[in-house]
């Protein structure tokens, strides 16, 4: 029976190297729009902190085990939800990902569903231990995840849905699934890849031509190409210290297109050059080496496969991010953990470190 949680026990540690990521994207965030009609966005970034920060110990308080208890009543609000964005969602630049609520808030549920995925999909698996898992059980856990998955899609909103994969992936290979029914579904994904890049109804025109502008992107360089071509002139210029803060040539020029969000990194890159970067890809794999260390010390499978799926979903994101600025990756929109701005990409990741918290603190309750 758990008593009490004690904040002694909290991972002041990790805290500590997220707080610091989030300080240089306050920074990074001033310097990216001081000479764009989006200045002050940084000022907006530590008010979701902030919140973030709140956020984060109220979840770490709340016993993990009782949110896997409700998870299948907030799974099916939020599949509501997403019905509701695509039905009566506000409308922007052609996508429906939001619900305007009285006071003028906008909704986006989409980004809360990861949260929801994590916990869904941990419920999912605990039920299955102790056995081989079935074709009938992976056909399962897919659906758990694909219909969110699609019904993001349908928004559209390519770059989030993605994000809701590792999370899949991360249960499969914590549950037990054997090598041959996984290269099984990898030749069946290749396969699926390949049937949505010839149907117009999975994925539009637009959608496809930014998975493979990074390929050529001196084939269009003024469409398709245009940010991958900015970004590497970014990061190439910023050389090995950078040109310094405010100095950039890309970023302050507004050559770099959106270096407050889904290209921070080629903006960080510019003005702090390899060393600044390196330093940043530091701190990002102390956080992540950080989050897997309290995996592996949970004190039940449940907290080692929510942690897990934390992690899944963070090191998507940076390996994606950072790959789409260096031109490894096509531009698909996913932010860059603690860096990009955006309230919605903050509150996921503050309420996910909530949770791993309650998992850590929870190892010392009598």
């Amino acid at each position: 029976m758990r008593r009490f949680l004690s904040f002694r026990d909290f991972d002041w540690t990790l805290l500590g190297f997220v707080l610091l990521l989030s300080i240089i994207s306050i920074f990074e965030i001033y310097s990216a729009t001081l000479h764009t009609k989006f200045v002050g966005f940084y000022k907006s970034q530590i008010l979701w902190i902030l919140g973030g920060l709140v956020a984060m110990f109220v979840v770490s308080a709340i016993d993990y085990h009782r949110l896997l208890d409700i998870i299948h009543w907030v799974y099916g609000f939020f599949l509501l939800s997403l019905i509701a964005v695509i039905t009566v969602g506000t409308k922007v630049l052609g996508a429906r990902r939001w619900i305007k609520l009285p006071g003028g808030i906008h909704f986006q549920p989409s980004e809360w569903v990861k949260l929801v995925l994590i916990v869904a999909v941990t419920r999912y698996f605990m039920g299955l231990v102790g056995r081989e898992l079935t074709w009938g059980d992976i056909f399962k856990a897919m659906a758990l995840v694909g219909v969110p998955m699609l019904l993001v899609l349908k928004q559209p909103d390519l770059g989030t849905a993605l994000t809701y994969s590792p999370i899949l992936l991360a249960g499969l290979f914590l549950g037990g699934i054997d090598w041959k029914k996984a290269a099984i579904l990898i030749l069946s994904g290749l396969l699926l890849v390949g049937v949505a890049f010839s149907s117009s109804k999975i994925l539009k025109p637009y959608q496809k031509a930014r998975l493979t502008s990074f390929l050529n992107p001196d084939a269009d360089p003024k469409g398709g190409g245009y940010q991958i071509r900015q970004s590497l002139i970014a990061v190439g210029d910023g050389g090995v210290f950078g040109r310094g803060a405010l100095k950039g040539t890309q970023t302050q020029g507004d050559f770099l297109p959106i270096p407050y969000t889904d290209f921070i990194f080629a903006a960080f890159a510019e003005e702090h050059g390899f060393v600044g970067c390196v330093l940043v890809l530091l701190l990002y794999f102390l956080v992540l080496m950080r989050l897997i260390q309290n995996a592996q010390t949970a004190s039940d499978l449940p907290g080692t496969f929510m942690i897990m799926g934390v992690v899944a979903v963070l090191i998507f994101q940076i390996a994606v991010n950072v790959g789409m600025v260096l031109g490894l990756m096509p531009v698909t929109g996913i932010p860059l953990p603690l860096m990009s701005y955006g309230g919605s990409s903050v509150l996921f990741t503050f309420l996910a470190l909530g949770m791993v918290m309650n998992v850590r603190m929870s190892r010392f309750v009598n």
